[in-house]
């Protein structure tokens, strides 16, 4: 399914679509991921909101893992090793990061850490420059502190973030990433947190598909993220003479985005 043209129906549509989309990752999530690590939806961290928790359970045995928090082995259940498989994402950026292993302080239970994030962007993060700079302050805020990070953009850029949510993101002093063939820079943007950072970066148009974005859960390990397959889900539940606008042909005659 193409990405829609969300600015067609009011926030509160697309909020019912991200609430359902949110909820329906997180349960799929929790099927593919391995089995140490689950997500959760709408928790918090560091006193901050993400829409969706990845946590993992400290390994207790030698296996998948060590005691003392060694790096895991090649996995049978799930997840993808970044040098046997490589994002297959158009835009691989990286820097020196400002990651400080003591700050991942934040718990679910004794032996629970929060290891990666996701975003999905609302109306409401675009609406003043002081609710979009919260949330970009939010954002890289995850990854300094070490938590890998998804940020999933399918709304129009704002005066605010003329050059996409990336660029905001990742620092207006560093080179813009530029499509021409996704004008409208939609965006969906996987950060790594470490020593050195990096971010996987799709820039999309509506009628798009979306990429088969990385979830990154160690720096050098991912689980790509359901998000097609998610967002066709929940687009069944918006109201049908809602999506018929959403799907509708755009004027002139020229194709839509429908399903």
């Amino acid at each position: 399914m193409p990405v829609h043209d969300w600015t067609r129906v009011d926030a509160g549509i697309f909020h019912h679509f991200h609430t359902t989309w949110i909820a329906l990752m997180a349960a799929r999530l929790n099927e593919e991921l391995p089995s140490d690590y689950y997500a959760l939806a709408e928790q918090r961290a560091m006193g901050l909101g993400p829409d969706i928790l990845t946590l993992g359970r400290e390994p207790t045995a030698t296996g998948n893992g060590s005691a003392g928090g060694s790096k895991p082995g090649p996995r049978s259940d799930g997840g993808v090793r970044l040098a046997e498989s490589p994002p297959k994402i158009r835009f691989a950026l990286s820097r020196p990061g400002g990651y400080k292993q003591r700050r991942i302080a934040v718990r679910r239970t004794e032996n629970d850490r929060i290891v990666a994030a996701i975003e999905i962007v609302s109306p409401g993060n675009k609406a003043s420059r002081n609710q979009f700079s919260a949330f970009v302050a939010k954002a890289a805020e995850f990854v300094s502190a070490g938590i890998h990070l998804v940020v999933i953009d399918l709304l129009p850029p704002t005066p605010r973030d003329p050059e996409g949510i990336h660029q905001a993101i990742w620092g207006a002093e560093t080179e813009p990433v530029v499509s021409p063939s996704a004008p409208q820079l939609l965006t969906v943007a996987s950060y790594v947190a470490g020593p050195e950072e990096r971010a996987y970066v799709e820039l999309l148009a509506v009628g798009d598909p979306l990429p088969a974005s990385p979830l990154f859960l160690e720096p050098d390990f991912y689980a790509p993220l359901p998000l097609e397959e998610t967002y066709m889900a929940a687009f069944r539940g918006i109201p049908r003479h809602l999506s018929a606008i959403l799907t509708a042909p755009v004027d002139g005659g020229g194709a839509g985005n429908g399903a």
